[in-house]
């Protein structure tokens, strides 16, 4: 194993960069050759680092890379990542122009951004490319099948005034994560109506797509030219209804864990942590773990939260502070610097992303990005092949 830096006293969220790899070969793999991936790294790859994600999905064969916002892919641009960038979520006044110069893909989901995104082609003197979105049901950015005639009209007429390619045609599901959800084949009917139209009209894509990561696992109907991969590709399931990461051959990349910061006694019928939920019961020990709500450390998994010390999978005990959280230890002692697993892909019996997010009533694509700032990232490559520095 190659590790490039020494992991932080406090805490850190390892990132092995060979699974990452691994999970993009097992995606690719899915979906067969004739069909591009496009591995998304919003939001900071999802809490495990864009930088380093970015590069390693692409050493391992993405053709894409996908951010939610311009300035997320024009930071992959200014680290120097290069090939196709799409990037989807725009307001009005963003950095359109620097966009454009950075050879970005840009989703279009109305006139108002088809206006403002070839004003800055014109400044820039060079067309833009474009990606039409379609709202088939989802309801949040998208174009609506009323108004798609009008905006396919007119980018269509922007192309031949030379101020935009339209290079994509897209949309995405609302409930695919849901096998056998009916919005689902009504989506790809209402995909499949706008995608013809569009192309009646003229448009000729470079890619169609749909597809998220569960559909990329369970829909091949939905994969078209290109498919969009988010939380498959750290290793994780979009739901537990569609099975476990073992199940598609994902490994999930990151592992959260900290030193225990102290262990002590207490008798009997000691409270533990802000307002006092939990008390112990008999005589004890409590581990004190410096990890909090600061921290990307669900508050709602207070009294529930999973941890293993000492080979032992314990609960947090009582309230889950901003900076720290405290288990149970019971006759156990380890010492002060040992080792607490969060979570992990499971191997040695740690809890998982998935059991966090049980124990907060939430979902793990959750778990794994709001693991904060504080936390540094320690990236490992168990296959000896591109490590990474700590970010």
């Amino acid at each position: 194993m190659t590790q490039t830096s020494t992991a932080a006293p406090r805490a850190r969220a390892e990132v092995d960069l060979a699974a990452l790899r691994g999970n993009v070969r097992a995606l690719r793999a899915r979906v067969g050759g004739g069909t591009a991936l496009m591995a998304v790294v919003k939001s900071d790859a999802y809490g495990h680092g864009m930088v380093p994600v970015a590069r390693a999905a692409r050493a391992a064969g993405a053709g894409w890379l996908g951010t939610a916002t311009p300035h997320e892919a024009l930071a992959l641009r200014a680290a120097g990542v290069d090939g196709r960038v799409m990037c989807w979520l725009w307001t009005p006044g963003d950095p359109w122009r620097e966009g454009i110069e950075a050879d970005l893909d840009i989703a279009v989901s109305g006139m108002w951004a088809l206006r403002e995104v070839t004003a800055a082609a014109r400044e820039a003197g060079r067309p833009a490319r474009i990606q039409l979105k379609a709202d088939t049901g989802l309801g949040r950015n998208g174009c609506q099948p009323a108004d798609w005639p009008e905006l396919v009209g007119a980018a269509l007429a922007a192309q031949a005034a030379g101020l935009v390619d339209v290079t994509g045609l897209w949309s995405h599901f609302a409930c695919a994560d849901e096998p056998g959800h009916p919005s689902i084949a009504g989506q790809l009917d209402v995909f499949q109506e706008m995608l013809a139209y569009a192309e009646k009209e003229g448009v000729t894509p470079e890619v169609r797509h749909i597809a998220n990561s569960p559909a990329t696992l369970t829909l091949p109907e939905s994969h078209f030219d290109l498919v969009r991969t988010g939380i498959a590709l750290y290793g994780l399931s979009p739901s537990p209804e569609i099975g476990v990461p073992a199940d598609f051959g994902l490994r999930p990349v990151m592992t959260l864990a900290a030193s225990v910061a102290l262990v002590k006694g207490v008798p009997a019928g000691h409270g533990v942590s802000y307002g006092h939920r939990y008390v112990t019961r008999e005589e004890t020990h409590l581990g004190l773990i410096p990890l909090g709500y600061a921290d990307g450390i669900p508050r709602h998994a207070s009294g529930r939260g999973p941890v293993l010390v000492g080979g032992v999978r314990r609960r947090v005990a009582g309230t889950v502070a901003m900076d720290q959280f405290v288990v149970d230890l019971g006759a156990d002692t380890p010492e002060p610097g040992a080792e607490a697993i969060l979570f992990g892909p499971g191997d040695r019996g740690e809890p998982t992303a998935e059991d966090w997010a049980r124990a907060a009533d939430t979902i793990a694509y959750e778990i794994v990005t709001r693991i904060g700032g504080r936390v540094p990232r320690v990236y490992v490559d168990r296959d000896d092949a591109d490590g990474e520095d700590t970010r």
